[in-house]
Protein backbone atom coordinates (compact mmCIF):
# COMPACT_ATOMS: atom_id res chain seq x y z
CA UNK A 1 0.00 0.00 0.00
CA UNK A 2 1.72 3.25 -1.47
CA UNK A 3 1.95 6.88 0.51
CA UNK A 4 1.05 4.50 4.18
CA UNK A 5 2.06 7.70 5.75
CA UNK A 6 0.27 10.52 3.79
CA UNK A 7 -3.03 10.79 6.11
CA UNK A 8 -4.63 13.72 5.64
CA UNK A 9 -3.66 14.57 3.08
CA UNK A 10 -5.70 15.31 -0.48
CA UNK A 11 -3.93 12.56 -2.19
CA UNK A 12 -4.42 10.30 0.49
CA UNK A 13 -6.63 11.56 3.24
CA UNK A 14 -7.35 8.15 4.45
CA UNK A 15 -4.67 6.43 7.20
CA UNK A 16 -2.78 3.40 6.53
CA UNK A 17 -4.65 1.61 9.01
CA UNK A 18 -8.35 2.08 7.67
CA UNK A 19 -7.21 1.62 4.22
CA UNK A 20 -5.43 -1.92 5.32
CA UNK A 21 -8.84 -2.30 7.96
CA UNK A 22 -10.92 -2.29 4.58
CA UNK A 23 -8.99 -4.46 2.59
CA UNK A 24 -8.78 -7.25 5.18
CA UNK A 25 -12.42 -6.82 5.26
CA UNK A 26 -12.76 -7.26 1.75
CA UNK A 27 -10.36 -10.00 1.51
CA UNK A 28 -12.68 -12.18 3.82
CA UNK A 29 -15.76 -11.42 2.11
CA UNK A 30 -14.49 -12.55 -1.00
CA UNK A 31 -12.56 -15.58 0.03
CA UNK A 32 -9.38 -14.30 -0.55
CA UNK A 33 -5.69 -14.52 0.95
CA UNK A 34 -4.17 -10.94 1.58
CA UNK A 35 -0.94 -9.76 2.46
CA UNK A 36 -1.17 -6.02 3.18
CA UNK A 37 2.80 -4.46 3.41
CA UNK A 38 2.96 0.05 4.23
CA UNK A 39 4.91 1.57 1.61
CA UNK A 40 6.09 4.73 2.85
CA UNK A 41 6.22 7.74 0.34
CA UNK A 42 9.52 8.46 -1.00
CA UNK A 43 11.13 11.45 -2.94
CA UNK A 44 10.32 11.44 -6.69
CA UNK A 45 12.52 8.92 -7.98
CA UNK A 46 12.47 6.13 -11.72
CA UNK A 47 13.11 3.52 -8.73
CA UNK A 48 10.26 3.34 -7.09
CA UNK A 49 9.38 0.30 -8.56
CA UNK A 50 12.21 -1.45 -6.88
CA UNK A 51 11.48 0.35 -3.43
CA UNK A 52 8.40 -0.61 -3.49
CA UNK A 53 9.93 -4.60 -3.81
CA UNK A 54 12.11 -4.08 -1.50
CA UNK A 55 9.75 -2.84 1.01
CA UNK A 56 7.63 -6.15 0.07
CA UNK A 57 10.99 -7.85 1.09
CA UNK A 58 11.36 -6.78 4.50
CA UNK A 59 7.95 -7.05 5.38
CA UNK A 60 7.14 -10.53 4.13
CA UNK A 61 10.80 -11.85 3.83
CA UNK A 62 9.50 -12.26 0.15
CA UNK A 63 11.02 -11.10 -3.01
CA UNK A 64 8.43 -10.55 -5.78
CA UNK A 65 9.97 -11.89 -9.01
CA UNK A 66 7.92 -11.45 -12.94
CA UNK A 67 7.60 -14.94 -12.42
CA UNK A 68 5.47 -14.42 -9.60
CA UNK A 69 3.82 -11.74 -9.64
CA UNK A 70 1.43 -9.50 -11.80
CA UNK A 71 1.12 -5.55 -11.01
CA UNK A 72 -1.65 -4.65 -11.22
CA UNK A 73 -1.37 -0.69 -11.71
CA UNK A 74 -3.60 1.95 -13.74
CA UNK A 75 -1.00 4.40 -13.57
CA UNK A 76 1.04 4.33 -16.95
CA UNK A 77 4.19 6.14 -15.51
CA UNK A 78 4.29 3.98 -12.73
CA UNK A 79 3.22 0.82 -14.84
CA UNK A 80 6.15 1.22 -16.99
CA UNK A 81 8.36 1.45 -13.93
CA UNK A 82 7.64 -2.14 -12.94
CA UNK A 83 6.95 -3.22 -16.96
CA UNK A 84 10.76 -2.22 -17.32
CA UNK A 85 11.81 -4.91 -14.61
CA UNK A 86 10.19 -7.72 -15.94
CA UNK A 87 6.90 -7.42 -14.49
CA UNK A 88 3.62 -8.25 -16.29
CA UNK A 89 0.91 -5.42 -16.19
CA UNK A 90 -2.98 -5.74 -15.61
CA UNK A 91 -4.08 -2.11 -16.83
CA UNK A 92 -7.62 -2.49 -14.45
CA UNK A 93 -9.44 0.55 -14.72
CA UNK A 94 -6.84 1.93 -17.69
CA UNK A 95 -6.90 -1.35 -19.57
CA UNK A 96 -7.81 0.11 -23.58
CA UNK A 97 -9.50 -3.84 -24.06
CA UNK A 98 -12.15 -3.13 -21.31
CA UNK A 99 -15.94 -2.93 -22.86
CA UNK A 100 -16.44 0.14 -20.31
CA UNK A 101 -14.42 2.28 -18.80
CA UNK A 102 -14.77 2.31 -15.40
CA UNK A 103 -14.12 4.90 -12.69
CA UNK A 104 -10.92 4.88 -10.88
CA UNK A 105 -10.80 5.22 -7.27
CA UNK A 106 -9.65 9.14 -7.40
CA UNK A 107 -12.90 9.93 -9.19
CA UNK A 108 -15.28 8.20 -7.00
CA UNK A 109 -13.32 9.47 -3.62
CA UNK A 110 -13.90 13.37 -5.34
CA UNK A 111 -17.56 12.18 -5.83
CA UNK A 112 -17.58 11.41 -2.03
CA UNK A 113 -16.07 14.58 -1.40
CA UNK A 114 -18.24 16.90 -3.72
CA UNK A 115 -21.81 15.38 -1.69
CA UNK A 116 -22.76 13.12 -4.44
CA UNK A 117 -24.01 9.87 -2.59
CA UNK A 118 -23.59 8.29 -6.19
CA UNK A 119 -20.06 7.14 -5.26
CA UNK A 120 -21.47 4.50 -2.89
CA UNK A 121 -22.42 2.68 -5.56
CA UNK A 122 -18.94 2.43 -6.83
CA UNK A 123 -17.53 0.81 -3.75
CA UNK A 124 -17.45 -2.40 -2.12
CA UNK A 125 -19.39 -3.44 0.78
CA UNK A 126 -16.56 -3.59 2.86
CA UNK A 127 -15.43 -0.35 2.27
CA UNK A 128 -18.72 1.07 2.81
CA UNK A 129 -18.57 -0.89 6.40
CA UNK A 130 -15.04 0.78 7.08
CA UNK A 131 -15.82 4.52 6.46
CA UNK A 132 -19.46 4.39 7.92
CA UNK A 133 -17.88 2.85 11.26
CA UNK A 134 -15.36 5.69 11.54
CA UNK A 135 -16.62 8.20 9.60
CA UNK A 136 -14.24 8.29 6.93
CA UNK A 137 -16.36 10.15 4.83
CA UNK A 138 -16.68 13.35 6.98
CA UNK A 139 -12.92 13.33 7.31
CA UNK A 140 -12.37 12.74 3.16
CA UNK A 141 -14.71 16.01 2.95
CA UNK A 142 -12.69 17.90 4.99
CA UNK A 143 -9.13 17.37 3.48
CA UNK A 144 -10.57 17.18 0.22
CA UNK A 145 -11.93 20.67 -0.13
CA UNK A 146 -9.71 22.27 2.60
CA UNK A 147 -8.87 25.87 0.78
CA UNK A 148 -5.76 26.30 2.66
CA UNK A 149 -3.73 22.92 3.10
CA UNK A 150 -1.95 21.63 0.30
CA UNK A 151 -1.87 18.54 -1.27
CA UNK A 152 0.86 17.09 1.27
CA UNK A 153 -0.67 18.22 3.66
CA UNK A 154 1.24 21.71 4.25
CA UNK A 155 -0.18 25.13 3.93
CA UNK A 156 2.39 25.87 1.35
CA UNK A 157 4.49 23.56 -1.33
CA UNK A 158 7.08 25.84 -1.01
CA UNK A 159 7.88 25.62 3.23
CA UNK A 160 11.09 23.81 4.79
CA UNK A 161 9.67 22.04 7.20
CA UNK A 162 12.74 20.91 8.62
CA UNK A 163 13.57 24.56 9.60
CA UNK A 164 10.32 25.38 10.35
CA UNK A 165 10.73 22.84 13.32
CA UNK A 166 13.95 23.80 14.52
CA UNK A 167 12.99 27.33 14.68
CA UNK A 168 9.90 25.85 16.93
CA UNK A 169 12.59 24.15 19.50
CA UNK A 170 14.75 26.92 19.64
CA UNK A 171 12.07 29.22 20.68
CA UNK A 172 10.37 26.91 22.79
CA UNK A 173 11.84 27.74 26.22
CA UNK A 174 11.39 31.73 25.84
CA UNK A 175 7.75 31.54 24.57
CA UNK A 176 6.84 28.72 27.49
CA UNK A 177 8.36 31.41 29.92
CA UNK A 178 6.03 34.18 28.42
CA UNK A 179 2.61 32.24 29.33
CA UNK A 180 3.33 29.81 31.78
CA UNK A 181 2.14 31.65 34.95
CA UNK A 182 -1.43 32.57 32.84
CA UNK A 183 -1.89 28.68 32.13
CA UNK A 184 -5.20 27.21 33.53
CA UNK A 185 -4.64 23.91 34.57
CA UNK A 186 -7.21 21.11 32.83
CA UNK A 187 -7.72 20.92 29.72
CA UNK A 188 -4.91 22.40 27.77
CA UNK A 189 -4.76 23.03 24.08
CA UNK A 190 -1.52 23.74 21.64
CA UNK A 191 -3.27 25.02 18.64
CA UNK A 192 -0.41 25.05 15.92
CA UNK A 193 1.64 23.39 17.94
CA UNK A 194 4.52 23.03 15.70
CA UNK A 195 6.43 19.41 17.06
CA UNK A 196 5.37 19.68 20.27
CA UNK A 197 8.12 21.71 21.65
CA UNK A 198 6.18 23.70 24.01
CA UNK A 199 3.94 20.96 25.18
CA UNK A 200 7.15 19.11 26.34
CA UNK A 201 7.40 21.98 28.52
CA UNK A 202 4.14 21.97 30.05
CA UNK A 203 4.73 18.30 30.54
CA UNK A 204 7.31 18.89 32.78
CA UNK A 205 5.49 21.35 35.02
CA UNK A 206 4.39 19.85 38.41
CA UNK A 207 1.39 22.14 38.77
CA UNK A 208 -0.04 20.70 35.28
CA UNK A 209 1.02 16.73 36.60
CA UNK A 210 -3.45 16.08 36.21
CA UNK A 211 -3.92 18.02 33.48
CA UNK A 212 -5.00 17.49 29.51
CA UNK A 213 -1.96 18.20 27.03
CA UNK A 214 -3.56 18.07 23.52
CA UNK A 215 -1.74 19.45 20.38
CA UNK A 216 -3.60 20.55 16.80
CA UNK A 217 -1.42 20.45 14.21
CA UNK A 218 -2.13 21.06 10.36
CA UNK A 219 1.34 20.21 8.67
CA UNK A 220 1.49 16.72 8.94
CA UNK A 221 5.38 16.08 8.66
CA UNK A 222 5.14 18.11 12.11
CA UNK A 223 2.34 16.36 13.07
CA UNK A 224 4.00 12.93 12.32
CA UNK A 225 7.04 14.04 14.28
CA UNK A 226 5.05 14.76 17.78
CA UNK A 227 3.32 11.38 17.24
CA UNK A 228 6.78 10.01 16.80
CA UNK A 229 7.66 11.69 19.95
CA UNK A 230 4.79 10.74 22.11
CA UNK A 231 5.92 6.88 21.16
CA UNK A 232 9.41 7.28 22.28
CA UNK A 233 8.72 8.11 25.68
CA UNK A 234 8.65 12.34 24.99
CA UNK A 235 6.26 13.04 27.05
CA UNK A 236 5.94 11.84 31.05
CA UNK A 237 2.27 12.62 30.90
CA UNK A 238 0.15 9.98 29.69
CA UNK A 239 -3.06 12.28 28.97
CA UNK A 240 -1.20 13.59 25.93
CA UNK A 241 -2.78 13.72 22.85
CA UNK A 242 -2.71 14.98 18.87
CA UNK A 243 -4.90 16.28 15.78
CA UNK A 244 -3.88 16.92 12.05
CA UNK A 245 -6.70 19.44 11.86
CA UNK A 246 -7.08 22.93 10.83
CA UNK A 247 -8.78 25.08 12.44
CA UNK A 248 -10.03 27.11 9.64
CA UNK A 249 -12.31 24.08 8.63
CA UNK A 250 -14.37 23.93 11.65
CA UNK A 251 -14.57 23.39 15.83
CA UNK A 252 -12.12 20.88 16.45
CA UNK A 253 -13.70 20.61 20.45
CA UNK A 254 -17.30 20.81 21.67
CA UNK A 255 -18.61 23.77 23.34
CA UNK A 256 -16.86 24.79 26.89
CA UNK A 257 -14.64 22.01 27.05
CA UNK A 258 -11.20 23.54 27.29
CA UNK A 259 -9.58 25.33 30.30
CA UNK A 260 -6.39 26.86 28.38
CA UNK A 261 -6.32 27.24 24.31
CA UNK A 262 -2.40 28.39 23.71
CA UNK A 263 -1.09 29.64 20.28
CA UNK A 264 2.46 30.80 18.58
CA UNK A 265 3.24 32.44 15.59
CA UNK A 266 -0.50 30.91 14.25
CA UNK A 267 -3.07 34.26 14.16
CA UNK A 268 -0.86 35.82 11.34
CA UNK A 269 -0.94 32.48 9.24
CA UNK A 270 -4.71 32.22 9.75
CA UNK A 271 -5.29 35.71 8.27
CA UNK A 272 -2.89 35.33 5.32
CA UNK A 273 -3.90 32.24 4.57
CA UNK A 274 -7.56 32.76 5.19
CA UNK A 275 -9.86 35.78 4.42
CA UNK A 276 -8.36 37.93 7.06
CA UNK A 277 -10.88 39.48 9.68
CA UNK A 278 -13.59 37.45 8.42
CA UNK A 279 -11.22 34.19 9.19
CA UNK A 280 -9.30 35.52 12.30
CA UNK A 281 -12.53 36.52 13.53
CA UNK A 282 -14.77 33.00 13.38
CA UNK A 283 -11.37 31.55 14.69
CA UNK A 284 -11.33 33.63 17.63
CA UNK A 285 -15.29 32.39 17.90
CA UNK A 286 -14.21 29.24 17.79
CA UNK A 287 -12.04 29.71 20.50
CA UNK A 288 -14.55 31.68 22.80
CA UNK A 289 -17.09 29.12 21.81
CA UNK A 290 -14.70 25.85 22.76
CA UNK A 291 -13.64 27.60 26.20
CA UNK A 292 -14.82 26.86 29.62
CA UNK A 293 -16.30 30.20 31.61
CA UNK A 294 -13.11 31.46 33.53
CA UNK A 295 -10.71 29.85 31.03
CA UNK A 296 -8.15 31.68 28.59
CA UNK A 297 -6.71 31.99 25.45
CA UNK A 298 -3.07 32.67 25.24
CA UNK A 299 -1.89 34.09 21.93
CA UNK A 300 1.97 35.76 21.26
CA UNK A 301 2.46 36.18 17.63
CA UNK A 302 3.69 39.42 15.58
CA UNK A 303 2.04 42.54 14.85
CA UNK A 304 1.61 45.66 13.34
CA UNK A 305 2.97 49.42 14.61
CA UNK A 306 0.60 51.37 16.27
CA UNK A 307 -1.02 53.76 13.19
CA UNK A 308 -0.02 51.07 10.88
CA UNK A 309 -0.81 54.06 8.16
CA UNK A 310 1.36 56.17 8.56
CA UNK A 311 3.98 57.49 5.70
CA UNK A 312 7.68 57.40 6.54
CA UNK A 313 10.62 57.51 5.15
CA UNK A 314 13.01 54.21 4.76
CA UNK A 315 16.46 54.27 4.29
CA UNK A 316 17.82 50.92 3.11
CA UNK A 317 21.36 49.88 2.19
CA UNK A 318 22.00 49.77 -1.33
CA UNK A 319 20.14 50.36 -4.61
CA UNK A 320 16.97 49.27 -6.37
CA UNK A 321 17.25 46.71 -8.93
CA UNK A 322 14.38 44.92 -10.95
CA UNK A 323 12.85 41.96 -9.85
CA UNK A 324 12.48 39.01 -12.30
CA UNK A 325 10.37 36.40 -12.36
CA UNK A 326 11.83 33.02 -9.65
CA UNK A 327 8.67 30.87 -9.58
CA UNK A 328 11.09 28.16 -11.81
CA UNK A 329 13.77 28.48 -9.67
CA UNK A 330 14.01 25.96 -6.50
CA UNK A 331 14.38 26.52 -3.36
CA UNK A 332 18.17 26.65 -2.91
CA UNK A 333 18.45 28.69 -6.01
CA UNK A 334 15.84 31.46 -4.42
CA UNK A 335 17.58 31.22 -1.21
CA UNK A 336 21.03 32.03 -2.92
CA UNK A 337 19.20 34.79 -5.16
CA UNK A 338 17.61 36.62 -2.28
CA UNK A 339 20.96 36.37 -0.42
CA UNK A 340 23.39 38.20 -3.10
CA UNK A 341 20.81 41.10 -2.93
CA UNK A 342 21.17 44.38 -1.26
CA UNK A 343 18.67 45.19 1.45
CA UNK A 344 17.39 48.35 -1.11
CA UNK A 345 16.90 45.59 -3.79
CA UNK A 346 15.37 42.60 -1.70
CA UNK A 347 12.54 45.38 -1.13
CA UNK A 348 11.92 45.36 -5.14
CA UNK A 349 11.95 41.62 -4.61
CA UNK A 350 9.92 41.08 -1.59
CA UNK A 351 7.57 43.77 -3.28
CA UNK A 352 7.07 41.53 -6.53
CA UNK A 353 6.66 38.14 -4.87
CA UNK A 354 4.20 39.19 -1.33
CA UNK A 355 0.79 38.27 -1.81
CA UNK A 356 -0.15 41.65 -0.19
CA UNK A 357 0.32 44.97 -1.82
CA UNK A 358 3.28 46.95 -1.12
CA UNK A 359 3.46 50.35 -2.37
CA UNK A 360 6.39 52.62 -2.07
CA UNK A 361 7.92 55.49 -4.21
CA UNK A 362 11.74 56.01 -4.02
CA UNK A 363 12.66 59.39 -3.02
CA UNK A 364 15.24 59.96 -5.50
CA UNK A 365 17.63 61.37 -2.64
CA UNK A 366 21.25 61.55 -4.39
CA UNK A 367 22.30 61.34 -0.26
CA UNK A 368 20.46 58.61 0.21
CA UNK A 369 19.63 56.48 -2.78
CA UNK A 370 18.47 53.47 -1.28
CA UNK A 371 15.24 55.65 0.46
CA UNK A 372 12.03 55.18 -0.03
CA UNK A 373 8.42 56.41 0.95
CA UNK A 374 6.25 53.93 2.44
CA UNK A 375 3.15 53.38 5.84
CA UNK A 376 5.18 52.20 8.50
CA UNK A 377 3.09 48.82 8.29
CA UNK A 378 4.29 48.12 4.89
CA UNK A 379 8.14 48.78 6.23
CA UNK A 380 7.77 46.60 8.80
CA UNK A 381 6.33 44.10 6.85
CA UNK A 382 9.38 44.12 4.67
CA UNK A 383 11.74 44.41 7.51
CA UNK A 384 10.63 41.52 9.69
CA UNK A 385 10.42 39.21 6.63
CA UNK A 386 13.72 39.85 4.58
CA UNK A 387 15.20 37.70 6.20
CA UNK A 388 13.63 34.44 5.41
CA UNK A 389 15.82 33.57 2.30
CA UNK A 390 15.43 29.81 2.86
CA UNK A 391 11.72 29.55 2.98
CA UNK A 392 11.35 33.06 0.88
CA UNK A 393 8.18 32.04 -1.31
CA UNK A 394 6.38 30.48 1.76
CA UNK A 395 6.80 33.38 3.86
CA UNK A 396 5.42 35.52 0.56
CA UNK A 397 1.85 33.98 1.76
CA UNK A 398 2.07 35.27 5.24
CA UNK A 399 1.01 39.11 6.89
CA UNK A 400 3.06 40.20 9.84
CA UNK A 401 1.45 43.41 10.30
CA UNK A 402 -2.32 43.05 9.58
CA UNK A 403 -3.56 43.93 12.73
CA UNK A 404 -1.86 46.26 15.27
CA UNK A 405 -2.70 46.10 19.29
CA UNK A 406 -5.69 48.33 19.19
CA UNK A 407 -7.22 45.97 16.38
CA UNK A 408 -6.88 43.16 18.43
CA UNK A 409 -8.71 44.14 21.52
CA UNK A 410 -11.27 45.55 19.82
CA UNK A 411 -12.20 42.47 18.46
CA UNK A 412 -11.16 40.48 21.21
CA UNK A 413 -13.67 42.10 23.15
CA UNK A 414 -16.41 42.32 20.49
CA UNK A 415 -16.33 38.54 20.64
CA UNK A 416 -16.83 38.66 24.23
CA UNK A 417 -13.99 37.92 25.82
CA UNK A 418 -11.73 39.80 28.80
CA UNK A 419 -8.50 41.26 27.92
CA UNK A 420 -6.23 40.88 30.91
CA UNK A 421 -4.11 43.71 31.51
CA UNK A 422 -1.06 41.39 31.35
CA UNK A 423 -1.83 41.83 27.15
CA UNK A 424 0.96 44.13 26.03
CA UNK A 425 2.60 44.67 22.47
CA UNK A 426 6.23 44.37 22.51
CA UNK A 427 9.26 45.22 20.36
CA UNK A 428 11.89 42.17 20.21
CA UNK A 429 14.61 44.16 20.72
CA UNK A 430 16.91 41.20 19.61
CA UNK A 431 15.53 41.27 15.51
CA UNK A 432 15.76 45.20 15.76
CA UNK A 433 19.83 45.11 16.46
CA UNK A 434 20.69 42.28 14.72
CA UNK A 435 18.60 42.33 11.36
CA UNK A 436 17.59 45.98 11.15
CA UNK A 437 19.21 48.90 12.96
CA UNK A 438 22.49 47.84 10.82
CA UNK A 439 20.52 47.96 7.63
CA UNK A 440 17.83 50.15 7.74
CA UNK A 441 17.11 53.95 9.28
CA UNK A 442 13.30 55.55 10.07
CA UNK A 443 12.25 58.65 10.17
CA UNK A 444 9.74 60.70 9.11
CA UNK A 445 9.26 62.19 5.84
CA UNK A 446 10.96 65.30 6.75
CA UNK A 447 14.12 63.65 7.97
CA UNK A 448 13.65 63.68 11.71
CA UNK A 449 14.60 60.07 13.21
CA UNK A 450 12.40 57.27 14.45
CA UNK A 451 12.00 54.65 17.31
CA UNK A 452 11.48 51.27 15.60
CA UNK A 453 8.44 50.24 17.04
CA UNK A 454 6.32 47.45 18.69
CA UNK A 455 6.71 43.79 16.26
CA UNK A 456 5.29 41.64 18.57
CA UNK A 457 1.83 41.11 20.88
CA UNK A 458 0.87 39.11 23.95
CA UNK A 459 -3.08 38.56 24.54
CA UNK A 460 -4.48 37.16 27.39
CA UNK A 461 -7.99 36.66 27.26
CA UNK A 462 -10.51 35.25 29.08
CA UNK A 463 -14.14 34.01 29.02
CA UNK A 464 -16.27 35.41 31.38
CA UNK A 465 -17.53 33.75 34.26
CA UNK A 466 -20.65 34.07 33.84
CA UNK A 467 -21.21 33.38 30.49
Amino acid sequence: MTSANHQNTKRNPVAYDRREAAIERFSVQEDLRSLVVPVFDTAPTDRFAEVTIKSVESVLGHHLTPQDTVVACSTPEVAALYEALGFTIALVEADPAAATTPERPWDVLLRLAGGDPGWREQAHPATLDVYDRYRLEEQISLVVNDPVVGDEGGLTATRDYRTYAEAFEASAARKWDLVKRHVRPGRIVDVGCGAGAVLGLADREPALRESDLIGVEVARHLYEECVHRKAQGWFANPNVYFYCRNVLGGAVFPPRSIDTTLTFALTHEIWSYGHRMDSLRAFAQAIYDHTVPGGVWINSDVCGPDNRERRVRLSLQGAPAPAGPIDSLDRAAIAAHVESLSTRARLDRFAADFHFPVPYKDLDDPADPGAVEIALSDAMEFLTHKDYPDNWLSEAHEQFCGLEFADWKALLTDIGFEVDPASHSWRNDWIVEHRISPYAQLSTLDGRELAWPDTHVLLVARRPLNT
